[in-house]
């Protein structure tokens, strides 16, 4: 038999290839084992989290909001692009419809159609300095390029998706977050994942990785991991107040889970006296008998609208 060494490419390729997908159920199992052998209490659940970097490039950084205000301004000039194209095939009859937003299989079709109205032949386009562009040419060259930058927009709100507002380019997963071990000193945003944590009796029972920047949305998702783990909701998750909000709250409510987490502003509220004695802070003004809210100035409050 051949009893040579393994090589480090050998325990790479077990580990990303062969253990990749069931590193998890590993840990489970182990965890199943000790915990009945040591009869750990699985109902109080300690939960803690930290930020770690990403291995991505720390300049590399796309934001949802930005990305969006340029996939709007974009709308503006292609509406602007297609005016043109209208007034320019007035004579035969056709004509472009301008929209709000825009597609870009819609930008395609009015390409498509262009060509044929002009009978445009691409291979006879000019390039290069000293070469004057013909109005045609320069129309399909606009609107291809749109076409593109609209494409890339949208790809990268879908990478975003609904809940964060930033990624990296160089791995998608990871998103922007301030993490407390900023080598570089001036508080910049990294690349980074948000990894929780939550110990039973000392034993690391569950473990979950985020992309949220904050650690109050990553409460449900860890809850619900352990729940698909080991079958039932712990009855007492213990946490700081950076994982206190209305949501989770209700959700403890709704899952019949004992609620041990103070809210952000707990020992702002209990113990900081110029909070309580400050008379133009919103929670310490008074209320009338008509229940309106009432300024140091006796001014009152009427409710105008809620923002959704």
């Amino acid at each position: 038999m051949d009893h040579r060494t393994p090589s480090y490419r050998t325990f790479g390729y077990f580990i990303n290839e062969i253990l990749q997908d069931k590193i998890e159920n590993i840990f489970n199992n182990i965890n199943h084992a000790i915990f009945n052998e040591e009869h750990v209490d699985l109902q109080h659940l300690y939960i803690d989290g930290s930020k770690f970097e990403a291995n991505a490039n720390k300049y590399t950084w796309v934001w949802k909001k930005a990305t969006e205000k340029f996939r709007y301004k974009l709308y503006e000039k292609i509406t602007t692009e297609i005016e043109e194209i209208n007034a320019e095939i007035a004579w035969s009859g056709v004509q472009i419809t301008t929209n709000t937003e825009y597609v870009p299989d819609y930008l395609n079709e009015i390409v498509e159609q262009l060509v044929l109205l002009w009978d445009l032949d691409t291979s006879t386009f000019v390039y290069g300095s000293g070469k004057r562009k013909s109005k045609e040419q320069r129309h399909y060259e606009h609107l291809t390029t749109f076409c593109q930058k609209l494409q890339e927009y949208i790809q990268k709100i879908e990478i975003c998706g609904p809940n964060r507002n930033s990624y990296s380019k160089t791995d998608n997963s990871a998103t922007f977050m301030r993490i407390k071990t900023d080598y570089m000193g001036n508080d910049q945003l990294l690349p980074a994942y948000n990894v929780q944590i939550g110990v039973a009796d000392e034993y690391i029972a569950v473990v979950d990785v985020n992309q949220y920047r904050s650690d109050m949305d990553c409460f449900v998702p860890l809850m619900e991991h352990f729940k698909q783990t080991y079958g039932f909701y712990p009855k007492y998750p213990v946490a700081d107040a950076g994982y206190g909000s209305y949501n989770n709250y209700i959700f403890c409510e709704q899952n019949r889970i004992e609620k041990y987490m103070k809210f952000p502003m707990f020992k702002k509220e209990t113990k900081d006296k110029k909070y309580h004695e400050d008379p133009f802070r919103a929670v310490n003004f008074k209320i009338d008998e008509q229940g309106f809210m009432r300024c140091p100035n006796d001014k009152a409050f009427h409710f105008l609208c809620k923002k959704m």
